[in-house]
């Protein structure tokens, strides 16, 4: 399967992974913040943005994606990952040990986690959209159930118009059957590069309880903490994201 990239900058590569329901536009500030030290890969993952279709979500083949879309010279590169972005991040340093040169894992841990979404994919689908006129009707029904506006609106991100019918870009329904994937830990021998993870202060995504599961795949890994942010802390605290990736890259070896 070959994922829709997109390359900016110059210099050692840097590949970026967003997470769920998402796409590489989540990623867009720290893309353009790194491009001029880097080239910069932004990847929308398999179901997600311009990126084909498939009929599942575990963590070993969407990693494999991954690999199989970089450009050919990318022989080695650096890595970041955000949520289920920062868990199919660690399963490609699991499977490419020696073509990774450093991991950074915004706000998730290596573990299984409890559900999350359910209630998140059950609004999405309820969205009628062989009637919807317009996306502000698809807000008004999202509504029902999400009542955060920031939620919403990231969500709709998905919705695209076409022939004057609206879809979900996502591949929803497979979302929704393998759901369980997602929520799955990654697999594989101990990575023995660089890795750093960045924790926003008020997200309970990564917990003191995780530490053994990081150590045990991650033993060199080492945590930042950006206070005054949740789980989306690359939005949330932009400069304070951007200085603590480029602080990390440009302290590791090219």
């Amino acid at each position: 399967m070959k994922l829709f990239t997109e390359q900016r900058g110059s210099g050692p590569y840097l590949v970026l992974l967003h997470g769920l329901f998402g796409s590489q536009d989540n990623l867009a500030g720290i893309a353009r913040a790194a491009a001029p030290f880097f080239t910069v890969v932004s990847v929308d993952l398999p179901n997600h943005g311009r990126s084909p279709h498939c009929d599942s979500m575990n963590y070993p083949e969407m990693a494999q994606a991954v690999l199989d879309s970089l450009p050919a010279d990318a022989d080695s590169f650096y890595l970041l990952g955000h949520s289920m972005g920062g868990k199919t991040a660690i399963q490609i340093a699991l499977q490419a040990q020696k073509r990774v040169k450093a991991l950074l894992v915004a706000d998730i841990a290596p573990v299984q986690y409890d559900d999350r979404h359910s209630s998140i994919i059950d609004a999405m689908q309820s969205v009628q959209l062989d009637s919807l006129g317009s996306r502000q009707e698809a807000d008004q029904q999202l509504a029902r159930t999400i009542k955060e506006p920031g939620v919403r609106q990231f969500l709709l991100k998905n919705l695209v118009k076409e022939n004057d019918r609206f879809y979900w870009r996502c591949n929803l329904p497979v979302i929704a059957r393998c759901y369980s994937q997602v929520l799955a830990a990654p697999t594989g021998a101990p990575y023995s590069g660089p890795v750093l993870f960045i924790k926003g202060a008020n997200s309970d995504y990564i917990e003191a309880s995780h530490q053994s599961a990081i150590k045990a795949l991650l033993p060199k890994a080492r945590a930042k903490i950006i206070h005054g942010a949740g789980h989306w802390l690359h939005a949330e605290k932009p400069a304070a994201f951007h200085k603590i990736v480029l602080d990390f890259l440009q302290t590791e070896p090219a």
